[in-house]
């Protein structure tokens, strides 16, 4: 009996050392509690303090107004730290506090005095945005901001802005002395102190002091309001919730909204040498050796994965990161909203924009109503595009100076310009483009590429049109391939389908070209249901035979002289459409849908 008590006793302390503890943060609770859910914690900072790896931290409804920065992150994958809402629980963290006491000014301009020390060592309001490929556009912009019942204002250029009669937007003003901090704001036809209102006093609402804090998970919250600065690929990169430089997150199920510049951060760590690089391809290249001296290599960095997340109202991006995204998987998440207002200008605007997405998988996102929808900017290498849905955008896709090889498969580009192009070794098939391509002029940078799966440099080169190839993909309109007629490098194309005026390459031998065909494009949402309308004729499908896309075919990238491969070196084919259904190995359907139907089709696309 003494032997199996022990065994049992053995049992136990594995468990606890495998699966750890249950911390609970209520909004009853109190910090000097021990975390149980009969006796909660109260800030999600208090149990992000004592979590240790292999802990979940469960928080309980309400809204709670805290910046978390954990100390410490999990020993690996299978031994994270956990944050989560309670199942079924509604939990909301700002990084705004609710103000009141506004004195009426004039007309529907209100006033609010607030003494400098609310905001203890940061103020959002003489926090000015700034960095490396930042345009201001001739006026101050600051990380604060002012919110009325959840919608934020505009911040205005100067005082008398907010004073005239108010138009589209309304606009506030701060302005801050030696002991106090005003703000001037617009609230049409209602009291300020009758309303919710809140201000930004946080710069994050989620993210490590500290670099290296690995194997997080955070789940199931709503997370709003950050004063979150310029995020330029050259310095640290803070969003309203990021890795800062770590490995192993899971971002997942969130809503992440009002962000001033952006909503989820997979970048680089800050130093010295921060917003210094003068805007040139010289100091971006600095900012990469430093990295590798800071331990930017495939087992220290990267591979988090970012899904089914609702992200929207940013003034940056929705996703962005420098170097510290690689080895990633951004899948299943609606981006909408990023960069609508216009605040201010610069470069690293997007839905998602990364620098060295290497080994990136960006899958099955829906991606709207931005200034840009992906932005793949140097060293795309091993990245796959996969079954997204773009419509709305600017545009939907850039790619600047990267060599390949980067594969863009199954998706559904419905904005009116598809892809800017000025880059090499990208390989665009099955896919959908129902606007235009533009292909940017010869670039001279010298841009790094990279040895296969991995962040060890393999040489520079300059930035030549070509080595492209479009395979058995569906163009609509005003996508014209005919641009790659003179370019410098060779390109394949085979198996197309250009409808309704668009135009095929002459190196293309056997296109079929439906210059009358209209197919009657057009994405309907139902209810928060996309489904989308096209015209297909089965016809395309019989009139010429296609090959089955596999990383054979694809042949190599030619500067970096490597092959089309998933992440873990296996080779790829393109055998399932954009629903995931089996294609047909002797003869796939053209397009992101394999043998979808004939005719008028209605198919739910998210």
């Amino acid at each position: 009996m003494k032997i199996a008590a022990g065994i049992f006793l053995i049992i136990i302390m594995f468990a606890v050392v495998i699966y750890g503890t249950d911390l609970h943060v209520s909004k009853t609770g109190n910090d000097s509690n021990p975390g149980t859910l009969a006796a909660p914690l109260l800030t999600i900072q208090r149990a992000a303090d004592l979590a240790q790896p292999g802990d979940i931290i469960i928080v309980h409804k309400g809204i709670y107004r805290e910046r978390i920065n954990p100390p410490r992150g999990g020993e690996s994958d299978s031994k994270r730290i956990v944050y989560e809402a309670a199942r079924g629980e509604k939990v909301v963290i700002k990084g705004s506090e609710v103000i009141k006491n506004w004195m009426k000014e004039q007309g529907d301009v209100w006033k609010v005095m607030i003494p400098n020390s609310f905001f203890d060592r940061f103020n959002p309001y003489s926090d000015l945005i700034h960095g490396d490929w930042f345009d201001p556009e001739g006026r101050k912009h600051h990380t604060g901001a002012v919110y009325l019942n959840g919608n934020w204002l505009t911040e205005a250029a100067n005082l008398d802005d907010v004073k005239k009669p108010m138009g589209t937007n309304a606009l506030w003003f701060g302005k801050v002395d030696s002991n106090n901090t005003t703000i001037w704001a617009q609230f049409k036809g209602v009291n300020p102190n009758k309303q919710l209102v809140e201000i930004n006093v946080r710069q994050t609402v989620f993210y490590p002091e500290k670099t290296g804090i690995n194997y997080i998970t955070v789940r199931g919250f709503i997370m709003e309001d950050a004063a979150t600065p310029w995020a330029p690929p050259t310095a640290e990169q803070i969003g309203l919730i990021g890795t800062n430089w770590s490995k192993g997150w899971i971002i997942e199920n969130n809503v992440i909204k009002y962000s001033i510049c952006s909503g989820i951060t997979l970048g680089k760590y800050g130093d010295q040498w921060d917003n210094t690089s003068e805007n040139s391809a010289e100091g971006y290249v600095k900012t990469i050796e430093r990295a590798y001296k800071n331990g930017w290599t495939k087992e220290n960095i990267g591979h988090h994965v970012v899904r089914n997340n609702i992200i929207s109202h940013c003034e940056q991006a929705g996703i962005v990161g420098s170097l510290g995204a690689a080895f990633s998987t951004v899948t299943g998440n609606t981006i909408h909203d990023i960069r609508v207002l216009k605040w201010f200008a610069g470069a690293e605007l997007a839905a998602i924009k990364f620098h060295g997405a290497i080994d990136v998988t960006i899958s099955r996102n829906h991606i709207y109503k931005t200034i840009r929808g992906l932005w793949l900017d140097w060293m795309a290498q091993g990245t796959r595009v996969s079954k997204n849905l773009f419509n709305d955008n600017g545009e939907d896709v850039f790619v600047e100076v990267d060599h390949g090889p980067f594969l863009m498969d199954n998706n559904l580009f419905l904005s009116q310009m598809s892809l800017i192009n000025i880059s090499q070794g990208g390989a665009y098939v099955h896919n959908l483009f129902a606007g235009a391509i533009k292909l940017l002029s010869y670039d001279a940078r010298q841009t790094p590429f990279l040895k296969a799966h991995s962040t060890e440099n393999a040489g520079f080169h300059d930035n030549p049109l070509g080595d492209d190839r479009f395979y058995n993909n569906i163009f609509v309109q005003r996508f014209d391939l005919s641009i790659y007629d003179n370019v410098q490098l060779p390109v394949w194309m085979d198996g197309n389908v250009f409808l309704n005026g668009a135009n095929p390459s002459k190196f293309e031998k056997n296109p079929i070209v439906k210059k009358d065909f209209d197919p009657a494009i057009k994405l309907v949402e139902k209810t928060g249901v996309f489904y989308l309308d096209i015209k297909f004729d089965k016809a395309w499908i019989k009139e010429r035979k296609r090959k089955l896309i596999t990383t054979e075919l694809l042949g190599k990238a030619a500067i970096p002289n490597l092959s089309y491969e998933n992440p873990d070196g296996s080779s790829i084919r393109i055998d399932t459409d954009y629903f995931g259904k089996p294609r047909k190995e002797t003869n796939p359907t053209p397009g992101p849908f394999e043998n979808p139907g004939n005719g008028l089709l209605s198919l739910k696309v998210w």
